[in-house]
């Protein structure tokens, strides 16, 4: 037992916990698979098969909510997981925009596993979560940023989740192309500051919004953006006034957090709160909204003053990519099961197009079908022999990239739509 002090409490805390999570230790000695892998492992050891090398890949055939593309997240922990074992590894960049299938109607192999296959296959579930879940997250992120019209957007949504993950999840929406997260331990994962504003309990203990809100800008550090919580006594636009007349020039933002059942119209009240402050001097405070996002929402807020966006359960709790790990080679011979594609693979990308052909290892580099520019391969080594042979990039430059891959989408959809 220890103790720590929080505010005015000394609070008795245990250091095991009775918490339901995994250690690291626990993950990486293959606890958390599923029984039938130790079983499988079990009869190879007994028949003398476990050190026969395979190639393995992981694919998706389809993504859930009619997505047609995904971004991939979770490598760095995939490294972590198989690093130190006699492993050949290949993956996309983290943060590669990919497909369900090629232009060809190949499965995308997203990460390739050689080796032994009784060094991973008490690996395989841990392998395919760290995979599946994240990047379900960075693609969601990356749908309403689009969305969005990339205005900033932030995320509110590790209080829908189990805790134990919640830098998990700020790490992925980050990397998905979100401004800044609210968790104290995933804005200290990415190297940023936790970003976030004011509870509607502050105004209610304190009894009234403007006493709260000058208290929060006598109190918080200057650093902190003022940003008023405008709707928990009064309508909207009346407390979007008397925040701005209560702060004047110190007032960042005001943000609209109306629950479902009291929102009405939220694009009406939004262009009601623009214009009444407006009227009164005040264009340069900026109006956030929040509560109950989703992409379709966000897609119809971006079209009118809405300056930014707090996302919550709809990127945290993102369906999960269904990722799948088959084996394609035995001992350097092609096998695999019915329906799908056996022998090793190479995705060849046009940097024009961001459109792939999935190729068996060895070909020479295809030109693109559709503008025929040389196309390059995406597959790199991350794992070479156990050892990691990848730079370790910083969620912000995999965000970049993310962005990166993003707008050039935006410009080609424009562009096929004129």
């Amino acid at each position: 037992m220890f103790y720590r002090t929080i505010g005015p409490f000394k609070v008795k805390v245990n250091a095991l916990g009775k918490f339901h999570i995994a250690k690291a230790e626990d993950i990486k000695r293959g606890e958390t698979t599923d029984v039938y892998f130790m079983r499988t492992l079990k009869i190879l050891k007994e028949t003398g098969l476990a050190k026969v090398n395979v190639t393995a890949e992981i694919t998706t055939g389809r993504l859930p909510k009619k997505w047609n593309w995904g971004i991939l997240c979770g490598v760095e922990e995939e490294i972590a997981l198989l690093e130190d074992l006699p492993l050949n590894v290949y993956s996309l960049p983290e943060g590669t925009i990919f497909y369900p299938k090629s232009m060809n109607g190949v499965r995308e192999p997203v990460m390739v596993i050689e080796g032994p296959y009784g060094v991973f296959a008490h690996l395989e579930t841990a392998m395919l979560g760290l995979l599946c879940q994240a990047s379900g997250i960075a693609t969601a992120a990356a749908k309403i940023k689009i969305a969005a019209k990339f205005k900033p957007v932030y995320s509110f949504g590790i209080r829908r989740m189990h805790p134990a993950i919640s830098p998990m999840i700020d790490r992925a929406v980050y990397i998905g192309g979100f401004d800044g997260v609210s968790g104290l331990m995933g804005a200290k994962l990415i190297g940023k500051k936790p970003v976030g504003t004011m509870p509607h309990s502050l105004i209610i203990i304190l009894g009234n919004q403007i006493e709260a809100w000058k208290k929060f800008d006598e109190i918080i550090e200057e650093e902190v953006p003022r940003i008023a919580l405008v709707d928990t006594f009064y309508d909207e636009k009346v407390e979007a006034i008397l925040a701005a007349e209560t702060l004047k020039e110190k007032l960042f933002a005001v943000r609209l957090d109306t629950p479902s059942s009291r929102r009405g119209n939220i694009k009406d009240i939004v262009r009601e709160v623009r214009w009444e402050l407006d009227l009164r001097g005040y264009k340069n405070v900026k109006i956030m909204v929040s509560g109950g996002l989703d992409e379709e929402s966000v897609r119809e807020l971006s079209e009118i003053e809405v300056d930014a966006f707090g996302v919550g359960t709809s990127v945290s709790n993102a369906p999960t990519i269904n990722f799948a790990m088959d084996i394609v080679e035995v001992e350097g011979k092609p096998r695999t099961k019915r329906g799908k594609m056996s022998g090793k693979k190479q995705i060849w990308r046009c940097s024009s197009c961001i459109r792939d052909l999935v190729l068996p290892i060895g070909e020479n580099p295809p030109k693109c079908p559709l503008c025929g520019r040389r196309m390059k391969p995406m597959l790199k080594p991350i794992i070479k022999n156990g050892k990691r042979i990848s730079r370790e990039k910083t969620a912000t430059e995999i965000r970049e990239y993310v962005l990166e891959q993003l707008r050039k989408m935006v410009e080609l959809q424009e562009d096929g739509s004129k």
